[in-house]
């Protein structure tokens, strides 16, 4: 029997702090983003934008992640260190949906779908349409300084 290891992973991600890390062993489907409230309140954000796989093709490879029952048949896995949202499976499936900004390549995760719309936000159609800046052109260099990153890299070290 082939262990999970023993696969080579399309796609390998983790957490912010690096104790949570994991990989696919096949391209995720269904990557979608969700504005439904639970996926709002999760992610602290506008959605949660997630990718699934059968378990077959997941495999945590370093630590394992603590687990929130948001409803009667779904769970949230998190890192217990530093709190990033890591998945979302309903539990009476063999499948597992990976939150795209925890993969180290997001951008090769192309969104084809958008979920719960009657929670949108209002104005997130016209988000595109604000005015954008690089990081370096509004963070004061002296400030910058004081910003050393914490976060493990995006790849396993």
């Amino acid at each position: 029997m082939t262990t999970p290891h023993q696969r080579t992973a399309l796609h390998t991600g983790g957490c912010q702090c690096g104790a949570v890390r994991f990989a696919l062993y096949a391209e995720p489907d269904n990557v979608s983003i969700c504005h439904c409230r639970m996926c709002q309140k999760a992610s602290g954000n506008f959605f949660g934008a997630f990718g699934g796989v059968r378990l077959g093709d997941f495999a945590w490879t370093r630590g394992a992640p603590k687990a929130f029952r948001s409803s009667k048949v779904v769970a949230r896995d998190f890192c217990a260190e530093c709190g990033t949202p890591l998945a979302f499976r309903y539990v009476d499936k063999d499948r597992i949906s990976i939150a795209i900004g925890a993969l180290d390549h997001p951008e090769r995760a192309k969104v084809e779908l958008q979920l719960g719309i009657e929670s949108r936000i209002a104005g997130f159609e016209t988000l595109h349409t604000l005015p954008a800046k690089k990081t370096s052109d509004w963070l004061k260099a002296d400030r910058a300084a004081d910003l050393v990153s914490r976060q493990h890299p995006d790849r396993d070290s």
